[in-house]
């Protein structure tokens, strides 16, 4: 695979009994070698706690029928923009896109699949900003979403068997 898949479909908060298994199954692959990691194990909870969200987003893309990845997440809660603790001077409009999960299938990694979901995803966002959380064990990742416009703000370990992640957010453009 030297190309990102061509076919992306969009999914909303009521596509989630539809598309659940289907991101249950991208996880187990993409993680294959870390299922007896506890935080890991945790992903089905993740998955049903973002798509409860009534604004949840997902992008799913697909090669010959095939799910390559995807990437999901949700509006910040207005007020409650946990990235702000990191910044001494917050930007006028703090609307926030909650990035929580891109993952890519083995197979299709280094392909450009991550990058398109990614764009996919944000691409008509309304919110003025993306944040999303990086495991900084992971520098390439963390490079990467830098090259996506994206810079590290601060830290945060939102749970107590989480890795203390890297905060990043980006200013997303307009969509007048």
């Amino acid at each position: 695979m030297t190309t990102a898949p061509a076919e992306l479909r969009h999914y909303t908060h009521t596509d989630l009994a539809r598309i659940r298994q289907t991101l249950l199954d991208v996880h187990a692959d993409a993680y294959a070698d870390q299922m007896d990691d506890e935080f890991t194990q945790q992903f089905p909870w993740f998955v049903t706690h973002w798509g409860s969200n009534p604004g949840f987003a997902c992008v799913i893309a697909f090669d010959a029928g095939e799910p390559v990845g995807f990437a999901y997440g949700a509006p910040a809660t207005r007020g409650r923009e946990w990235w702000r603790e990191h910044l001494d001077h917050p930007p006028t409009d703090e609307s926030t896109f909650s990035l929580s999960e891109l993952m890519v299938r083995p197979k299709w990694r280094k392909t450009g699949a991550g990058q398109h979901l990614h764009h996919a995803l944000l691409a008509s966002r309304p919110e003025a900003l993306a944040v999303l959380l990086v495991d900084p064990s992971h520098p390439k990742v963390q490079a990467l979403y830098e090259s996506w416009g994206y810079r590290r703000v601060g830290r945060r370990q939102p749970f107590p068997d989480s890795p203390n992640f890297a905060v990043m957010l980006r200013e997303l453009p307009t969509t007048d």
